[in-house]
Parts: C-alpha cells; structure tokens; sequence
C-alpha cells in the first residue's frame, strides 16, 4: 500500500465527474424548452462535457497521490486512468447514437441517461468508502434501466425488465453486504475497514464479501450476475448494447480490485481462489453459449461475459503481484476500444441482425469488414491488436502471482473462442446470395468503426509506452 500524500475536500478534485453530471442537469433543462430539431445541442453539449472531463483527468494524473472528501474518493492511477476509458468510451458511443436519436422526440433524455450511467461508473470506480460505491452502483443502474427499454418496443421493453429484476435483487445482495461489512468492521470507509476486518470474525467477513460481490459482479457482466447480458443486449438499440457491455464493467471491475488492495487486504480470505473460480466461470460459460448464436448482438453478448473471465486474472492476483494493477487497467482500455468497434460495425449495418446477414461484406463494404476482422480478432488476443498485449500481461501476471493453471485455463479458452469469432468472419468473405439487401449503411457509425479498429492497433503498437504509466501507486 502506498502512502497518501495529503486530503483534502475541494470539489475541483472530482470535476470530470462534476462536469458530466452538470452536463446532464443542465441538459434535461435544456430539453424540456429546446424544439425537437435542436435538442442534438443536448448532445453536443455531453460531448463538451465528456472532453473537458478527459482533458482535466489527465493534468489531474500528474498530481500526487491523495483522496478528497476524507478517504471517500480516491486520486490515484486507478481513478485517473478509469476516468479517461469511461469518458473516451462514453464519448465513443454518443457518436454512435446521435445519428440515430437525431429529431427524436426524447433525444435529450437520452444523452442525460447516458451521462448519469456514466457518472455512476466513475464514482465506483473511485470510490474508497463502502456507501459512496453502493451510490455509484445506483447510479450507474437506474439511468441504464431506462436506456435497455428506451425505444420502448416489445423486445426493449422485456430487456428491461429482466435487467432492472436482477439488478434490484442483486443490489439488495450488495446493500445487504455492506451492511454486513459495516458491522463487522465498524467503518465503511476502506483504510478504516483494513485494519479492523482482519481482526472481525472471518464468517461475517465472508458473508459481507459475498454480498458485495453480487452487485459488482452484476455490473461487470459476470458469472453468476451475468443472467441480464443476453436478454438485455440484444433486446436494446445497438449503442445502448455498446454501452452496457463496456462502461459499467470498466467502474465494477476497479471497484473489484480496489477492495482486494484495501479493505480486505489482511483479512483472513481465500479471495484469490474466489476470484479464479469466477474467472474460469466466466470466461468458459461465455464461449460456451456464443458458439452457435446467429444473432450478432447477442453473440457478443455472450462475448463480453467471457471476456469478464480474462479481466478477472489481475482482480485474483491483485496484492501478490506489481502486474495486477497495470495488467487490468491496460486490458480495461483495449477491450473498451475493441468492443466498442465490433458494436460499432453492428450499428453501421442496423439491417444485418445475423451472422448470414453479413455475407459478401468484403465485396460491399472492404473497410467495414477490414474493422470488423480487426475487432473480432483483437477480441481473441490476436498481436498486433492492444487486447493481446492486455491478455498477456493479464497472463503474465497470473503466473507471477502463484496462478499458472489459471493463465493455462485462459489460454485455452481463447484458443476456443476463436470458433465462433470465424463464424461470423467467414460468411462476410464469401458471395453474397442473389436477392438479398443488406440495407442502408450507417457512414457516422462506419467512421467510428474505422476508428476504434485503428485505435486498438495503434495502443497495441504502443503498449509498452502505456503500461509504464499505468503502474503508479494508488491510495490506501
């Protein structure tokens, strides 16, 4: 554990998070006067917000390490580098759906929802005190509720709600926990919790873990909270899908390791050996399940839960290893890019909804299945793609942590996830039927595409560079 250089209570030090949700105060006022052929200045607005904040978090990185609001909220790599994903992502995927939500009569309801998730994802991500994580879980999950039924059709609607049942269920389980956890600790702030959790009564600290662990787990999308993804991913619009299954993981999954740094850090746990079963869960039932999908959506839906598997290797080692903190940090921003430029093709092709709509792609549209390639592949951990460089570092950091069989496992399982990957790469090389119309082609998603594809390379090529930085020292 590092030492905290100072605290301090002055606002400015959470102004990412300050910034995007007056963004989206501001935004709701907006739309409630603006006519509906400018309530896209809604949008431009969150764009601003998610900028600045992106821009602020990274002058804030070079500051010492230190916590505001008491040791609520912490300042360190983990928070500044979660900061800059989240808002990159969020960035990302209000570029995908401004085209679509354009002149639509709640399209400023829509951008403030996606903010607030966001925002939600950040505090939980920062969060070093058990009720300011349990108040970013709830932000996070309200707003997003909302989002899966948004278009508010049949199967939005049923999205919704099998989200929003096993999200209150499993929230009572975390809520629940921290109940627990205070009790047994007598603090919920986590330096607090440190020190008297090791000394508490190992059944009540275990129980509270447990507890706490569903919520976070249900916000990752991972085994055994992973229930939601499918049904809700491929109920809802394909950006709200790019945004479920990237931004809440990224906040859960810190929040996951912050708690193996600090609160339970010395107390009598087999947290490791927890969070390596859950890894192979994760990752095994997610290849499992997507091996035959036809539908594109809830392929990587199932994709996403799999991956959960492979981001969990640091989580389990975090504490035994100085790689853990780099090697999920790292992993956190290439599966975000890559991710978010396999939903993107989805969204630049809103007509194919299987894997055979996707047929003579390489003829149509070369680029568009140039990204595609690029994403899928880097979704397995194919070099030069920045999700290969997470995997092995993610690896790496297994093995050094006293885990081989673990990373043995992982490596496995994308050996076989490469199957159903290729399923959905190889029709888009080959002719395409007579008579069949793949529809209009969205440019704006396409270009987002192209992008995220060239960015995922680009950090690959690069990641040396990063991870030296993502290796700081975080508060505790």
């Amino acid at each position: 554990m590092n030492e905290v250089t100072g605290m301090n209570e002055n606002p400015l030090d959470l102004l990412p998070e300050v910034l995007l949700a007056a963004s989206a105060v501001i935004g709701l006022l907006l739309g409630a006067w603006l006519p509906r052929s400018r309530q896209w200045l809604t949008g431009a607005l969150a764009c601003a917000a998610c900028t600045a904040g992106i821009v602020t978090a990274a002058l804030a990185a070079a500051r010492p390490v230190e916590t505001a609001f008491g040791d609520s909220f912490a300042l360190d790599t983990l928070t500044a580098t979660s900061r800059i994903v989240i808002l990159s992502a969020t960035l990302l995927v209000l570029a995908l759906a401004m085209p679509r939500m354009r002149a639509d009569r709640r399209e400023a309801e829509f951008y403030v929802l996606l903010q607030l998730a966001s925002a939600g994802a950040l505090m939980m991500a920062g969060a070093q005190d058990l009720l300011l994580l349990a108040a970013g879980y709830l932000l996070a999950s309200v707003p997003a509720y909302a989002l899966a039924g948004f278009r508010k059709d049949g199967p939005g609607t049923e999205a919704a709600l099998k989200y929003y049942v096993i999200g209150a269920l499993l929230g009572v389980f975390m809520l629940t926990g921290i109940t627990v956890l205070l009790a047994a600790g007598r603090a919920t702030s986590y330096p607090a919790l440190r020190t008297e959790l090791a000394a508490a009564p190992g059944g009540l600290v275990a129980a509270g873990t447990l507890g706490l662990l569903a919520g976070l787990l249900f916000k990752a999308g991972g085994v055994p909270g992973h229930f939601w993804v499918p049904d809700a991913v491929q109920g809802s619009s394909a950006p709200v899908a790019a945004f479920l299954t990237t931004i809440p993981k990224i906040g859960a999954l810190v929040a996951l390791y912050r708690l193996a740094v600090v609160p339970l850090a010395d107390a009598d746990l087999p947290w490791a050996g927890l969070m390596a079963v859950l890894s192979v869960a994760s990752m095994t039932l997610g290849n499992l399940a997507a091996f035959f999908q036809q539908d594109v959506k809830r392929l990587l839906a199932y994709s996403t839960i799999s991956q959960v598997g492979y981001l969990l290797l640091p989580v389990a080692v975090a504490g035994r290893t100085d790689l853990a903190q780099e090697a999920l940090l790292y992993y956190l921003a290439a599966y975000a890019l890559t991710n978010l430029g396999a939903f993107a093709v989805v969204c630049a092709l809103p007509d194919a909804r299987t894997i055979d709509g996707y047929r003579g792609l390489a003829r149509t549209h070369p680029a568009l299945l140039a990204s595609l390639v690029v994403c899928l592949l880097g979704l397995v951990g194919t070099p030069p793609t920045a999700v290969f460089l997470g995997k092995l570092v993610a690896f790496s950091a297994a093995f050094d942590g006293g885990y081989a069989w673990l990373a043995v496992v992982a490596a496995v399982n994308t050996v076989a996830s490469l199957f159903y990957y290729l399923r959905w790469i190889a029709p888009a090389a080959r002719t395409r039927r007579p008579g069949t119309d793949r529809g209009t082609v969205s440019r704006s998603a396409a270009v987002v595409a192209y992008g995220a594809a060239t960015g995922s390379l680009v950090l690959g090529l690069f990641g040396g560079i990063v991870l030296d930085v993502l290796g700081g020292p975080f508060a505790g």
